[in-house]
């Protein structure tokens, strides 16, 4: 099973400054648990986000898509990154979230959720999957090692 581990701010988290001085040892702690994971087989992904100032927000308003220029939420409320990770149950995927770093102020909160994977989903849904998308879900849904 698959599973996305998000981090953001805590209620009383205050994400770090930009103009923070760059911990050194804070990073390598983060790169070795990426290591860790990595080496156990387990990590898909894991990336961190850029603050949301210069992205984008698109909404719907009456079947129209349109770009919302803000106001956004605030930064506590941002997901600061992501680890994706392959395994067996939920409760292992908890056990490599209880062992993630923290530090930077933007991951207080670890959320666990697992992804939607074929086995999720109805027959008919894959069928119509399938047909609609049959490169993609041949490739998101290939055949992976039993664990």
């Amino acid at each position: 099973m698959r599973f996305i581990i998000t981090a953001q701010a805590g209620p009383e988290g205050t994400p770090v400054e930009p103009a923070a001085e760059f911990n050194e040892e804070l990073f390598k702690a983060y790169m070795r648990f990426n290591e860790e994971m990595h080496a156990a087989g387990v990590l898909v992904a894991s990336e961190g986000l850029n603050p949301a100032a210069p992205g984008a927000r698109i909404a719907v308003r009456n079947g129209r898509r349109y770009v919302v220029d803000g106001p956004f939420a605030e930064s506590k409320e941002l997901v600061g990154g992501f680890y994706i990770i392959d395994v067996p149950t939920l409760d292992e995927a908890i056990r490599w979230a209880l062992k993630a770093p923290t530090g930077l102020g933007t991951d207080n909160v670890l959320e666990v959720r697992q992804l939607t994977g074929a086995d999720d989903l109805p027959p008919e849904i894959l069928t119509l999957i399938r047909e609609a998308a049959p490169r993609w879900s041949a490739s998101v849904w290939q055949a992976r090692p039993a664990r």
